[in-house]
């Protein structure tokens, strides 16, 4: 039976890790940092949670790049059991979404088990001190289309985190297709 992860809480220092990235660079945190923090995202091709959203995602944290929030998309499912979620088909993913971040493959699932990552997508936010102030969703569409006027609860905590601000109290975790674990 898979390990469950231990999760992060928040006020935790992100994990490090190096990654290969489907731009054929391998990828540390410091790397994608901005200078106001970062968004590690647990994302993976197949998932219709992601699907829903991943225009949604990219166009948020090309917002927020703007902000001076760094952002970088990692998937950890068993790629031999979903072959989707493979490295060659995440290079057709992130170029097909236009993905203006690295997209890194943790074959291993080491990285998703030191973030406690439990599903796709599972976003954590941190500050400029890499300390976690956001573990929630994106926003409250799950697998729908964003309603008009949706809040924006992962872009609006980082949003203010960048201006110096804190992220909100309230957050509420991410929903989506569980991480796709190893056996053994």
């Amino acid at each position: 039976m898979p390990t469950p992860p231990n999760a992060l809480s928040l006020g935790d220092t992100a994990p490090d890790y190096s990654l290969p990235g489907v731009d054929g660079r391998t990828v540390r945190l410091a790397d994608v940092s901005g200078p106001n923090g970062a968004v590690v995202m647990f994302i993976c091709n197949h998932c219709p949670y992601v699907k829903a959203v991943v225009d949604r995602i990219v166009s948020d944290m090309a917002a927020l790049r703007e902000l001076g929030i760094g952002a970088v998309a990692i998937s950890s499912n068993d790629a031999q059991a979903y072959p989707e979620d493979g490295f060659e088909p995440m290079k057709a993913f992130a170029k097909q979404h236009g993905f203006g971040f690295p997209y890194l493959h943790d074959e291993s699932q080491a990285v998703a088990r030191a973030y406690g990552a439990v599903c796709t997508p599972d976003f954590f936010g941190f500050d400029s001190r890499q300390r976690l102030v956001y573990r929630g969703r994106l926003d409250a569409s799950g697998r729908q289309a964003a309603a008009p006027g949706m809040k924006r609860e992962l872009f609006e905590a980082m949003k203010a985190v960048a201006a110096g601000g804190a992220a909100p109290s309230e957050q509420l975790a991410s929903i989506g297709c569980s991480i796709k674990w190893r056996a053994g």
